[in-house]
């Protein structure tokens, strides 16, 4: 059983199949996607080693910044759930020796579904 085993059975906003085509060359040997979760434009994929987000820049969205995060470098991580008047989410990823990664959530996105990958993969290390 791998890292994030336990969320195998979590649903993803997004094919991993799909993913995993576009990231295979990025993957490292026996590197596993486990989940994938659209955010706005943004896409956040959990491997059992790390956190890799791809943010979609420009108007078509074909460039992209991949971003990735080994698990053991996050010290700490929130999410705050939209009230009544807010149209969005928000995401904040500490980073050793980084400044915090803030990312908007659309109010659709599986905010639990992100919470617990984020536990799973920080707290097991």
């Amino acid at each position: 059983m791998g890292l994030l085993s336990g969320l195998i059975g979590l649903t993803s906003d997004v094919d991993v199949d799909q993913i995993r085509s576009d990231l295979d060359p990025l993957l490292v040997s026996d590197e596993t996607i486990v989940l994938a979760f659209q955010v706005v434009r943004d896409v956040l994929v959990f491997t059992d080693l790390r956190l890799i987000i791809i943010d979609k820049q420009g108007m078509t969205g074909r460039k992209r910044h991949i971003q990735s995060i080994p698990y053991r470098s996050i010290t700490m991580f929130s999410i705050e759930t939209a009230g009544h008047f807010d149209v969005d989410s928000e995401m904040t990823l500490w980073i050793s020796g980084q400044p915090p990664i803030q990312r908007e959530l659309s109010r659709r996105a599986n905010i639990a579904g992100i919470q617990r990958a984020l536990a799973e993969g920080v707290l097991s290390r």
